[in-house]
């Protein structure tokens, strides 16, 4: 008979279809009923992305959510009100999500490339400054309706933004290129730990890799709309200073460059910073593996994501037990896994087609778990439970 295994189950989310709590359910299910005895850990990780904030109020004891109503991303002038949420963490940490004031799922299916804003954003962290406990904030940098800057956040802090007229610029990106004169004199404080912010990408504010080109289109932004947005971040850059090529600085529509210029905020991976509040390296050190997995698993995975934060940490683990054997499962795969993962299967391989896949994720999930843990039963390679070919 089998000995009983420790089984780590650290997936992201899968975008658009399930959160990564509920993935590591289904996996977990699927896994158990094939080796009921095994130990399984559910730790659900996330990038800094939509999603964050769940995770480190599953995570975390003693975690307080903060219900707050702000100002949507919206650039009418009558903005709606959205609700939205911060978290108080034990020791006087606050988690300001930025998709839950200004993410880009907030306009439904309305596109303002040029008039969405981080407001919202802003007043999230302004309440988590309110509160006395507050030492530090982190902000996870993701789904972003907008390409400002971070200037509407960092207007409701109390920063100007200014034109040559010395008139205060209107929220969102478009109006960047206007932009004269930045008085900062009444912008509050960052907390006395300071603030960091994390991102899931690596790209730089300005340029052909930077906030506007790359993540523009999705935001709605033509090519002119584009070219316009990137040269209002330019003349923010020339007059904030700062490091606009530092990785990450085109976080959130450059919310990560303007956090960082105006306030002294640290960019970082948000993945690794996730996984060990979560406390996944601890749960990696005694574990006969690891399952992770995202919604599609391609290029960009081993880059600030999930995935490959959960393949550094397993690879790492030193001693006579060696690296951590790792297990993939995603909604499809875009590229071949890396060395390191031991094997990974595609629901969508699973349910033959996306469709069905997507029309039932966790029956899916839980089938493909029960696949790889029924390998570890009968003496097959987990590789040779995961060959089947790919169907789109």
């Amino acid at each position: 008979m089998d000995r009983r295994l420790k089984v780590v189950i650290a997936p992201d989310s899968f975008k658009g279809s399930l959160a990564a709590d509920r993935v590591a359910a289904a996996l977990a299910d699927g896994w158990l009923s094939a080796r009921p005895g095994d130990e399984v850990v559910r730790l659900p990780i996330a990038d800094g992305g939509e999603g964050t904030l769940d995770v480190f109020a599953a995570a975390v004891p003693g975690a307080r959510r903060r219900p707050l109503k702000v100002t949507g991303p919206d650039g009418a002038p009558d903005s709606r009100l959205v609700d939205a949420e911060w978290l108080s963490l034990p020791g006087g940490t606050a988690v300001v999500e930025l998709a839950r004031g200004s993410g880009l799922p907030l306009l439904g299916a309305r596109r303002d490339p040029l008039g969405a804003h981080t407001v919202g954003l802003g007043q999230l962290l302004a309440a988590a400054l309110d509160d006395p406990a507050t030492r530090q904030i982190i902000v996870t940098l993701g789904g972003s309706a907008s390409t400002d800057g971070g200037t509407g956040a960092l207007a409701a802090l109390g920063a100007r933004f200014l034109d040559d007229a010395s008139a205060p610029l209107p929220p969102g990106g478009g109006a960047l290129s206007r932009l004269a004169a930045v008085d900062a004199r009444g912008l509050r404080l960052a907390p006395p730990g300071g603030v960091l912010c994390l991102t899931d990408v690596d790209a730089p504010l300005c340029g052909p890799h930077g906030a506007a080109a790359v993540f523009g289109p999705q935001k709605g932004a033509t090519p002119d709309g584009i070219r316009l947005l990137d040269g209002g971040l330019r003349r923010l850059a020339t007059l904030l200073g700062g490091e606009p090529d530092a990785p990450g600085a085109g976080a959130a529509g450059g919310t990560g460059y303007g956090l960082a210029a105006a306030w002294g905020a640290r960019l970082v991976p948000g993945a690794a910073t996730v996984a060990e509040h979560a406390g996944l390296p601890a749960a990696l050190a005694d574990a006969d593996l690891v399952i992770t997995g995202e919604g599609r698993f391609d290029a960009t995975s081993m880059s600030g994501k999930v995935v490959g934060g959960v393949l550094r940490l397993a690879a790492a683990r030193v001693g006579e037990a060696g690296p951590v054997p790792v297990l993939l499962v995603a909604g499809q795969l875009g590229a071949p896994p890396p060395p390191g993962i031991d094997a990974a299967l595609a629901i969508a391989t699973l349910a033959r087609g996306v469709a069905a896949a997507t029309a039932e994720p966790e029956r899916w999930l839980a089938a493909a778990a029960a696949q790889l843990a029924a390998a570890r039963v009968d003496g097959r390679r987990a590789q040779d439970a995961a060959r089947a070919p790919e169907q789109t």
